[in-house]
């Protein structure tokens, strides 16, 4: 569907109610959650674009609150210009591929692959290491996924894999994914037809009640609910979510 019923409406704000609770309890979750829901029930181009709205505004929240981006962007000034670039071409892809299933498989590839990542990180050891070259690859794939799918969960991977500084990992993300969104949003209301006046409106309410599940998640972690399990049940849950995308993109594009 290219536009929203109110039923759906309603769908909508219970689903991001529930991803920004998660985000408030476990600190990630939000796209990976909303993002191939949405994809699910209406058009998959429209819950890309519409669902870039509240990321940006998360990620400029966070910004502010850290108050460690200019020295990330005095540090690591090349990967922005990469991610950027990243985003610009996934842009430039989303509005030519907007039809069809490949946008909806790239959604269930990402979300499967995220699912793979924190199983396996249980089981590897990884020394503390900064890798340069592979911080710009992933840099330049943050900003095409998340162009295309808004999903992106390579570069947060990476820093939390490598570069376990949590300081450094939450300021510097955030100054990396609100480049990427900022960049996303102006190139697709400018320079593509994709960011209509109405896709902006309910972008902008959805992103309005994710403030009413953070503070809700962050009630919830407040009273010491097993993190680990919970975290947990959402991958399994983000497990069943990418299944069910395979199961009606596979066969149209490999079949």
């Amino acid at each position: 569907q290219s536009s929203v019923s109110t039923e759906l409406l309603a769908l909508f704000v219970v689903v991001a109610v529930v991803a920004g609770a998660v985000k408030g309890m476990i600190g990630f979750g939000y796209a990976l959650i909303t993002t191939p829901i949405f994809a699910s029930v209406i058009d998959p181009t429209l819950a890309v674009v519409v669902l870039a709205i509240p990321p940006w505004m998360l990620n400029m929240f966070q910004v502010g609150e850290t108050d460690t981006g200019l020295a990330f962007v005095r540090e690591e000034w090349l990967l922005l210009v990469l991610a950027v670039f990243g985003t610009v071409v996934g842009v430039t892809f989303l509005s030519q591929f907007r039809t069809g299933p490949i946008v909806p498989f790239l959604i269930g590839v990402v979300v499967f692959g995220y699912v793979l990542f924190q199983v396996v990180q249980n089981f590897v050891t990884v020394e503390e290491a900064h890798h340069p070259v592979a911080l710009s690859v992933a840099g330049v794939l943050e900003g095409f996924l998340l162009a295309v799918a808004n999903l992106g969960p390579l570069l947060p991977a990476y820093f939390h894999t490598f570069e376990r500084d949590v300081e450094r990992y939450i300021g510097g993300l955030s100054m990396v994914l609100g480049t990427i969104f900022t960049v996303r949003i102006v190139q697709m209301a400018v320079f593509t037809d994709l960011l209509t006046t109405y896709r902006l409106w309910l972008g902008s309410v959805i992103a309005v009640v994710t403030v009413v599940g953070l503070l809700l998640g962050t009630y919830l972690r407040r009273l010491e609910i097993d993190e680990a399990k919970f975290n947990w049940f959402v991958v399994g849950l983000l497990f069943l979510i990418s299944l069910n995308i395979f199961r009606k993109t596979v066969p149209t594009l490999f079949l």
